[in-house]
């Protein structure tokens, strides 16, 4: 089962289970009201009171082992995320220092006067306005009788794909098999059987 599915399975289970809790917690109060008007009742709402009590002791078991499971899924959730966002950032990290290398490399072309691309002479600006004008100020200085002429050191850059890291994360499978999904009406009448 892949992660966003498992948490999207669990957080309903939360959320029915917290439904089921709130009911018969109403009906627990309903009840006690009931024995505080009526005490000809009591013994018979005491009954019933410590069964609606068993009942939400067990839905709070069962929604802790869900809520713990959902715990370990946003964990390794956010591992996922941020495998996804470190491979990013590293690539980022290397395609910028590869950038700073064919800029300054372009800068000491055109101080040593050679003739470059002028799609290079507009990145070099593009980075460093100043850089640039060090650059052919330098370069007009030297006379060479032979100069240079280089080709573009970008060439045809292709765009890079990177996957969105919530998708990574969500597609991810989800970490051992978690705690067996029982509608909260089950346990709560399983627990009224008991009694």
């Amino acid at each position: 089962m892949k992660i966003g599915e498992a948490q999207e399975i669990y957080r309903e289970q939360i959320r029915a289970y917290q439904k089921e809790k709130s009911s018969i917690s109403k009906q627990l109060q309903n009840l006690r009201r009931r024995m505080e008007i009526r005490p000809e009742e009591k013994e018979q709402c005491a009954t019933e009171a410590a069964t609606l009590e068993l009942t939400l002791e067990a839905l709070d078991e069962k929604q802790d082992e869900y809520q713990e499971y959902l715990s370990r899924l946003t964990e390794t959730y956010c591992t996922y995320w941020n495998a996804a966002v470190a491979d990013q950032q590293a690539d980022a990290s290397e395609e910028y220092a590869e950038d700073m290398a064919k800029v300054m490399e372009v800068a000491r072309r055109i101080m040593r006067g050679d003739i470059v691309p002028a799609s290079d002479e507009k990145k070099l600006m593009e980075y460093s306005e100043e850089m640039y004008q060090t650059a052919k100020s330098v370069g007009a200085m030297v006379r060479r009788q032979k100069r240079e002429k280089h080709k573009s050191l970008w060439g045809d850059e292709e765009e890079k794909q990177y996957p969105d890291p919530r998708e990574a994360a969500e597609n991810a499978e989800a970490p051992g098999d978690g705690p067996a999904v029982v509608d909260a009406s089950s346990v709560a009448a399983g627990v009224s059987a008991e009694g």
